[in-house]
């Protein structure tokens, strides 16, 4: 593992790592927020999944994290939205919600696409011994939490893995990608025509055929763009209902999908996030 950089900030250290990763067959980039802690001390840890065309760099950079993570003795890891090179598989048109920056979180079937995008493997599996490996985390306490592709993410990790993350959280989530444009576009691309292999992709699906978690928090911008076509938290807001899944779900006035929106209610999910991880 490749040291990149690392800085001195809010009391801890922020550093941006790279490896060779199994799962992908390329270089990964993550970033990861240690705050300061006593010797020999494991700390807990949220991962944040950014969204389409996202590195590592812009929750890093826009996020607002540091303080709150160093108040609440929180690892932040921050990881990649795809695999990347000259040799990666990219949109044919070169589309910024297909591919490069894309990788929507799932491990790819379909060629030229199977063999680098596994993102699901490399999230669920080798990343999380990777860390650790080299960090202060106590893989007994995980959050997990994104923003937009990233929040459905978060979402569909968290419900087929509820044993590992004690809390999940979102922002303005692709929630039903199986019924948005951008992720029937993305379903097609990476898994195939078949739609019944991309549920286990699928926020609404996963619910519906009866996974479950303990509590969700989902924040939402009434002046995104994106919230009627591609976001429809309508159907998430239904499905937990049904579920009986306490969902606290919270539409803010003029906030759009952008990283004002994010790092203004940042504070808000970490502390959700603290309180059960304990």
């Amino acid at each position: 593992m490749e040291h990149v950089s690392a800085s001195p900030s809010h009391g801890g250290i922020q550093g941006v790592y790279t490896h060779q990763s199994d799962a992908t067959g390329t270089p990964m980039t993550f970033s990861v927020f240690v705050p300061a802690h006593s010797p020999g001390t494991k700390l807990p840890v949220v991962w944040y999944l950014s969204g389409l065309t996202c590195t590592h760099a812009n929750v890093t950079d826009k996020g607002e994290y540091r303080r709150l993570c160093s108040e609440l003795g929180l690892i932040f890891v921050a990881p990649d939205t795809s695999p990347r090179g000259e040799d990666v598989p990219d949109d044919p048109e070169g589309a910024y919600d297909f591919g490069l920056g894309a990788g929507f979180y799932v491990d790819a079937t379909r060629r030229p696409f199977s063999p680098n995008y596994r993102m699901r493997t490399y999230l669920t599996n080798e990343l999380p011994a990777l860390l650790a490996e080299h960090f202060p985390v106590d893989l007994t306490r995980q959050a997990i939490m994104g923003h937009s592709m990233g929040g459905h993410g978060a979402l569909t990790i968290a419900l087929r893995n509820p044993d590992r993350f004690r809390s999940v959280s979102a922002f303005a989530p692709i929630v039903a990608p199986s019924q948005v444009p951008w992720g029937r576009k993305a379903f097609r691309g990476y898994l195939g025509d078949d739609e019944q292999a991309w549920r286990r992709y699928d926020t609404i699906a996963l619910i519906k055929d009866g996974l479950r978690v303990q509590d969700i928090l989902v924040d939402q911008g009434d002046a995104d763009g994106f919230l009627a076509e591609q976001l429809k938290p309508d159907l998430l807001v239904k499905a937990c209902a049904d579920a009986n899944i306490p969902l606290t779900f919270r539409m803010h006035r003029h906030y759009d999908h952008s990283y004002f929106f994010v790092s203004t209610f940042m504070e808000d999910h970490l502390r959700w996030h603290a309180e059960r991880l304990g």
